[in-house]
């Protein structure tokens, strides 16, 4: 994990990657769990010998939302941000889910600064996060966080 000594030393970091994170393994009962909470049981999450035989997957995969929910946790593995008193997660830009989560496969958030705004009491972090899936070429999952921080 990177630690980053408060919003100075991040903003000289802008269009740099700052850091990738550890990695996670997405598990059938989690992504079940995440079914129950959304009310979202598709069959590709869910029913693994149907989704071996009817799916390109191979087996069942992750909801895209799940992957997306995991950001903070993901980003939280990877990078702190020291010297400030509240982080608020304010939105998302631009999100895509270029290639299935398999249950079972590992994933790692990669984050780059790409731009660095102040705001009343702070500033803004513009963070381009990649979310790799182990031994992969495509990400499963790429968005565009925007993150308040308050020192």
């Amino acid at each position: 994990m990177r630690s980053i000594d408060g919003i100075d030393q991040l903003g000289t970091l802008v269009g740099e990657e700052i850091a990738v994170g550890d990695w996670f393994e997405i598990d059938q009962a989690r992504v079940a769990r995440f079914a129950d909470a959304t009310n979202d049981h598709q069959w590709i999450h869910l029913d693994a010998e149907r989704a071996r035989r009817e799916t390109p997957f191979g087996g069942t995969i992750a909801h895209g939302f799940l992957t997306l929910a995991l950001l903070p946790f993901l980003f939280e593995t990877s990078l702190r941000i020291e010297g400030v008193r509240m982080v608020v997660n304010y939105g998302l830009e631009r999100v895509r889910f270029p290639a299935p989560v398999r249950v079972g496969s590992r994933i790692r958030a990669r984050v780059a600064l790409e731009r660095l705004a102040p705001i009343p009491g702070g500033a803004q972090a513009e963070w381009r996060v990649t979310v790799e899936r182990e031994a992969e070429a495509r990400p499963g999952c790429v968005a565009t966080a925007l993150i308040h921080y308050y020192a």
